[in-house]
């Protein structure tokens, strides 16, 4: 994706929760880093005190979903403003768990909201930012259980979520990937961790 001379590069990773995304992020990085670039990372919701206090209400209580995209916006909006923003324009480049595609997953193909309001809510808070590149990170339902309950920890209210809940919220990932593949790549969450890695070393490579 083309960007601003100067600008930083604006990386996200996204997924269905257990498919290994988080367990990336910090490797991300250090790639970059070793390559020679300053790089920030951040994750949605949260970023800044106002966006983690609103994470804190998002993971914990069930919220209509209308509302709870809103919260997501709010959280996004203030993040956007304090931290993405200005780390780009200093040239850094910023490694975000989720991003606006996470809304159009967890909330539009989880919960239902329609994609146009999601968009139009997309457009008011960040209209002319857009990751340079997003690593969706995908698994089946029985590996993501399984690596979810061997964790150790306990849920947030979106891990508890049923079947019937993370196979809508894949399958709008995966159709996500299908129809921006210059910007979305699609990564098999379930393969072993050091096919993984080799992969992320060779997309950082490209970059």
């Amino acid at each position: 994706m083309a960007h601003a001379e100067g600008r930083g590069r604006f990386i996200t990773l996204e997924g269905v929760d257990g498919a290994g995304k988080s367990t990336h992020v910090e490797a991300l990085a250090g790639r970059l880093r070793s390559a020679g670039h300053e790089v920030l990372v951040t994750r949605e919701p949260g970023g800044t005190p106002l966006a983690e206090k609103l994470r804190a209400l998002l993971l914990a209580d069930a919220i209509d979903a209308l509302a709870e995209t809103l919260l997501m916006f709010a959280a996004r909006a203030d993040h956007v403003a304090r931290v993405i923003r200005p780390a780009l324009a200093a040239g850094k480049w910023v490694v975000c768990d989720r991003f606006t595609d996470a809304t159009l997953a967890y909330q539009g193909g989880g919960k239902g909201v329609a994609r146009p309001a999601i968009e139009q809510l997309a457009q008011m808070t960040h209209p002319d930012l857009r990751p340079d590149l997003t690593l969706v990170f995908d698994c089946s339902y029985e590996v993501s259980r399984g690596r979810l309950s061997g964790a150790g920890r306990k849920l947030d209210r979106f891990e508890r979520e049923d079947r019937a809940f993370f196979e809508r919220v894949r399958g709008a990932y995966l159709d996500l990937g299908r129809s921006e593949p210059a910007r979305i790549r699609v990564i098999d969450g379930s393969r072993p961790l050091h096919e993984i890695k080799k992969l992320l070393d060779e997309i950082v490579s490209s970059l």
